[in-house]
């Protein structure tokens, strides 16, 4: 059964919501500012000289790689939660970036990574599971007791490797709190995304969302989709898979959003000639994005998915279909630092193209939309009665003098009124 696709039909006021909620209006559209080779080069000043040309293609928030010290360089197993010198830069290059996108109107979304922590000391076990000498010292009492400490059982899936941290504990909570509000109120960032959401339970997110306040929070909720155990091929029925994440949000009370990983699955696979499974049961698109709309936070691919990591690869001859469909449709889109700038000056401008109309048609995450067709070659949408798309290999366009062709390019069309 399909879940209520509004914020009214799930009892949240959105007119009244308060800061720490997801964003209001639902016209953001994300960057993501890195790649997993980006621990590499002088990052942060170099995202610097890119703040011109974002803020005037239209993005509201860049998200950016964890910036705290950490002992591998793409920051994703931190230490020094309050040392801010990393190996994207030091934490003057990052206060001055912070400070910059400010200047241009564009939010800074901090990679939350608080599910583990490495430590500094041999605690109980013989496990580095003790914090001596830096700031947050906590003891093996803040590891659980799955990952070699002394905690609590983990609320959430194990990571492997490292010591996961104990949010039972209060003591934990209100240090994470603290920080996160020291990353908002002295440092400079405004939003955070969430790292490896599935390791513990969301209402600890719900807790720190309440508490530190961002403008924006989302969650990284990667679950497998469901598969056919006779040929491995990705199932047309996904609505378990978006019902876990759908779930996960529901645990925040609503404050924070998901990253659409139903969609992207279905996406990729509806590209290669399988636009059919781009419409669910009840004619309504088959991701988080048909479900509950304003909390979906669509994207072709990411620092995993994609870059030189390519865990989940969207197929690379159908990137501009993919954000063909994800900047015309409801949900908040998401764009790759990869495809906007390493891929030459043709994708970036049609992607630039993209986000123009979307903004010039007042396109945002709960927009209405009605599927037209749902072809194998074949898929077309009109969203708010007032933008028409296709994409695929078929061929089609609109009835009606009204509509008037927007842009196009390789399988893939847009018009508007």
């Amino acid at each position: 059964m399909a879940e209520p696709n509004s914020d009214s039909e799930r009892g949240f006021d959105v007119a009244s919501a308060q800061a720490g909620g997801v964003i209001k209006n639902g016209r953001e559209i994300l960057f993501q500012g890195f790649n997993w080779e980006s621990k590499n080069n002088n990052w942060w000043e170099h995202l610097a000289n890119k703040i011109p040309d974002l803020a005037n293609s239209g993005f509201t928030s860049i998200w950016l790689p964890p910036p705290a010290q950490s002992l591998s360089p793409d920051g994703y197993l931190p230490q020094n939660l309050y040392c801010l010198d990393s190996c994207y830069g030091s934490n003057d290059q990052l206060r001055s970036l912070l400070g910059k996108l400010s200047e241009h109107k564009i939010r800074a979304m901090a990679d939350v990574v608080i599910n583990h922590r490495v430590g500094t000391t041999q605690g109980h076990g013989g496990v580095y599971n003790r914090y001596d000498g830096i700031p947050l010292p906590w003891d093996e009492h803040a590891v659980t007791s799955c990952s070699g400490g002394l905690g609590n059982k983990s609320t959430g899936e194990n990571f492997d490797g490292v010591p996961n941290i104990d949010h039972t504990q209060s003591f934990v909570r209100e240090d994470i709190a603290q920080w996160l509000i020291w990353l908002r109120k002295d440092v400079g960032f405004q939003d955070f995304r969430f790292d490896f959401a599935k390791g513990y339970s969301p209402e600890f997110v719900k807790e720190y969302v309440e508490k530190s306040k961002p403008m924006f929070s989302v969650g990284e909720y990667w679950d497998n989709c469901e598969y056919s155990p006779t040929d491995s091929s990705l199932n047309y029925n996904q609505d378990s898979h978006r019902q876990r994440i759908i779930n996960w949000i529901d645990s925040t009370g609503g404050l924070c959003a998901a990253f659409d990983f139903t969609s992207k699955g279905i996406l990729q696979e509806a590209v290669k000639g399988q636009m059919w499974r781009l419409q669910d049961v009840q004619g309504k698109p088959p991701g988080v994005m048909g479900w509950w709309p304003s909390r979906a936070v669509t994207f072709i691919d990411n620092h995993d998915t994609g870059s030189t990591q390519n865990h989940w690869p969207f197929p690379s001859e159908h990137i501009m279909e993919g954000y063909a469909y994800i900047l015309t449709h409801p949900g908040i889109p998401t764009v790759f630092y990869d495809h906007f700038y390493d891929w030459g000056n043709s994708t970036h401008d049609q992607i630039a193209r993209l986000m123009e109309i979307r903004r010039s048609q007042d396109i945002h995450s709960r927009s209405t939309i009605k599927i037209i067709e749902a072809q194998p070659e074949l898929y077309s949408a009109i969203i708010e009665d007032k933008l028409c798309m296709k994409i695929g290999d078929g061929s089609w366009s609109p009835s009606g003098d009204e509509w008037k062709l927007a842009t196009s390019g390789i399988r893939y069309a847009i018009w508007h009124k």
